[in-house]
C-alpha cells in the first residue's frame, strides 16, 4: 500500500502595515457582507499568510464595555486547530503592546474614526 505524505505548509504572520490595509479591507468586506468599512475594521496589527496571500488579520477594536479588545477577521480558509494558534499568537501581540491604541480606548476609537475614513473615501 503506498503511502501518500501531504506537507501543509504553515501560516506565516507578520505586522500589519498601512500597504496591506486594501487586503485587509477586502477581506472585511467580504466576511462582513459589507459594502464599506465600519468602526468594526478596527486597527489591524497582526495578519496571517498562506504563501503569499493573506488569509486573516487581527483587529484592535473597542468592545461593548468600552475596552481595548480584538476580533479575527479570516476568509475560512484555516482549520480549527489554525485558527487558535493565530488567535493565540495575536493574543500575545496584543498583551505585550504598550501603545496607546492597545491601551486607551479613546485613543483607539480615534484611530478607528481615522484609519475607516481613509479606507471610505467619498
Amino acid at each position: 500500500m503506498e503511502t501518500i505524505t501531504q506537507h501543509q505548509k504553515q501560516f506565516q504572520y507578520a505586522e500589519a502595515y498601512i500597504s496591506d490595509m486594501l487586503v485587509l479591507k477586502n477581506i472585511f468586506l467580504e466576511t462582513q457582507n459589507l459594502k464599506r468599512a465600519d468602526q468594526n475594521f478596527g486597527i489591524p496589527f497582526l495578519l496571517a499568510k498562506n504563501d503569499n496571500e493573506t488569509v486573516a488579520f487581527a483587529s484592535l477594536i473597542v468592545n461593548e464595555k468600552e475596552e481595548v479588545s480584538f476580533r479575527i477577521y479570516d476568509k475560512n480558509t484555516m482549520t480549527e486547530a489554525e485558527r487558535r494558534k493565530f488567535f493565540s499568537s495575536a493574543e500575545r501581540y496584543f498583551k505585550n503592546n504598550n501603545t496607546p491604541n492597545f491601551k486607551d480606548p479613546k485613543q483607539l476609537k480615534s484611530s478607528v474614526s481615522s484609519m475607516v475614513s481613509w479606507l471610505n473615501p467619498e
